[in-house]
């Protein structure tokens, strides 16, 4: 039991990873109506902000202490992409409302490799190191309970309850503020949206920016636990599976989808992978996702679109 609840807890906290990236997609999703595939581009400028910033604004100002150089890097990383989201809606979606999806879905592409290219020429194409002095030595608990205790990984850990809250004040925020309505409102219909005097350009930036800052905190996350380096951008596509699982229009769906995946990953690698070699953690979270969409394409949480003909 012991070993179990090691590995859940594990995959939980894996699923909040997961999680936090796949609301990155959900909020633009429920904003424009297209899936963005340049939320990974997004995740790893940064990330690459962030792990630069953090070593050049301490020796611009001429000072040692690292709590303060993290603090204005995340700063500065988070006023580099507002200003992304700002470029983003005067340039292109601007020009794109009420087109189809398929054209919104490949002005996303567009930007994605637009971004990855930004990022090369702003920040060099290193491996970056971020430092904000998240616990790495594993700790031991309820070991009066299971004989040797429970591993836990405190990064892991601390980066599960930094996504919890994140994700929480999301939903908060889209559920009972007036500009979260107006985000539905204009996910639902952009012309009806307009038509009541809601003001999409402004829209649209806001759930840019929120997209941004959602990258931003996973790609510090990341960025502590792997490094940054140019391959952040299509890990982050492994949160593919969760709004697939979930559903592209909800919150609370990017939340379960993630933690379902995160725990039959490894779940599924630990009592499965002897039987069939191993590396079902590479590909279980697709194949369910396969099922999904096969058998309930909505998601868990999402909407059953009906059209009338």
């Amino acid at each position: 039991m012991g070993f179990f609840l090691e590995t859940l807890f594990g995959g939980l906290m894996s699923g909040m990873l997961y999680a936090l990236i796949g609301l990155g997609f959900v909020l633009i999703f429920k904003a424009s109506g297209v899936f963005n595939f340049a939320q990974g581009a997004m995740v790893l400028v940064a990330a690459l902000a962030m792990a630069r910033f953090s070593e050049w604004i301490p020796r611009w100002l001429g000072f040692q202490n690292a709590l303060l150089g993290n603090v204005l890097a995340f700063i500065a990383a988070a006023a580099v992409m507002f200003a992304l989201a700002v470029a983003v809606e005067k340039f292109v979606l601007r020009h794109l409302v009420n087109q189809e999806a398929t054209t919104l879905l490949m002005a996303t592409l567009g930007i994605s490799y637009f971004l990855d290219g930004l990022g090369q020429i702003s920040f060099g194409s290193s491996v970056y190191s971020i430092n904000v002095g998240m616990p790495k030595d594993p700790a031991i608990i309820l070991d009066s309970v299971f004989d040797g205790g429970l591993l836990i990984n405190l990064e892991d850990l601390t980066a599960a309850v930094v996504a919890a809250l994140l994700v929480a004040a999301l939903a908060l925020f889209f559920q009972y503020t007036s500009t979260g309505r107006a985000l539905r409102a204009v996910a639902d219909d952009h012309q009806a949206a307009q038509s009541i005097g809601i003001p999409l350009n402004r829209i649209w930036v806001v759930v840019w920016s929120v997209a941004g800052l959602v990258a931003l905190v996973a790609g510090v996350i990341w960025g502590s636990k792997f490094g940054v380096q140019f391959t952040l951008s299509t890990a982050a596509l492994r949160a593919l599976p969760v709004v697939i699982l979930g559903g592209l229009t909800s919150v609370p769906g990017a939340i379960l989808g993630g933690l379902i995946i995160g725990v039959g990953e490894k779940l599924s690698e630990v009592y499965l992978g002897s039987l069939v070699g191993g590396g079902i953690e590479i590909w279980f979270a697709y194949v369910l996702a396969l099922v999904f969409l096969l058998f309930r394409p909505q998601g868990l949480f999402g909407e059953k679109i009906i059209d009338r003909v």
